[in-house]
């Protein structure tokens, strides 16, 4: 999975992009959802599954992507009451070109930007929009997520070992790899506590879905 863990909140919102190249006709946007007093758009969806398009070849049903969508505003409504720093240029440049370089050449990333009707701009702001909430949830989350050593061990032998064995590779010792794991623990924790809060969160919210029954 080439998000974090939350990947649900990887994605800009509010990106209105050109319909599918192979759609002659033209599309009317359309209000699909509300979250208090905002509204999440047909538009915002599409951005959202052009973008999952270019990271995974697929993307996910317009009801599941209305939910992260909503996840997404529960986030950067707090962020933004929390004053989150917003990413800087070099961060989002590094971001773009990380995003880049998860593809086998530059080839196959220009193809599949171009098949999800993404431009360089479009995958740069959303970029921006990932970086700002992921820092959000980092210093909202981190500082309470303890991992005890023995978690660690158990990593180690639980899932390092029997998955080097699988590919016929020899496994990394455990202080070589002691770092990395410690840093997936976190990670997790950290997941696991901000889907908590959302749920939570999702309780005292106005939303309200609009849909149509058997949506993509």
């Amino acid at each position: 999975m080439r998000f974090l863990a939350i990947h649900v909140f990887l994605v800009a919102t509010t990106i209105a992009l050109v319909g599918d190249r192979l759609a002659a006709q033209e599309v009317v946007d359309r209000i699909v959802g509300r979250v208090e007093n905002d509204v999440i758009l047909l538009s915002d969806i599409r951005a959202l599954a052009r973008y999952q398009q270019l990271l995974d070849g697929k993307s996910e049903t317009d009801p599941q992507i209305l939910e992260r969508l909503i996840d997404q505003w529960i986030v950067r409504t707090e962020a933004e009451v929390s004053r989150s720093p917003h990413p800087s240029e070099e961060d989002i440049e590094r971001g773009f070109s990380r995003l880049k370089n998860s593809f086998t050449s530059e080839q196959e990333f220009e193809t599949r930007k171009r098949q999800a009707g993404l431009s360089d701009q479009d995958i740069r702001d959303m970029e921006a929009t990932q970086l700002y909430l992921n820092y959000y949830l980092e210093s909202r989350f981190r500082p309470s997520v303890q991992i005890d050593p023995k978690e660690v061990e158990d990593f180690y032998q639980n899932t390092v070992l029997p998955r080097a064995k699988a590919r016929g590779q020899e496994p990394p010792t455990l202080e070589a790899a002691r770092d990395w794991i410690q840093e997936a623990l976190v990670q997790n924790g950290i997941n696991e506590q901000a889907d908590r809060w959302l749920k939570e969160s999702r309780q005292r919210l106005h939303i309200e879905k609009f849909l149509e029954e058997g949506a993509k």
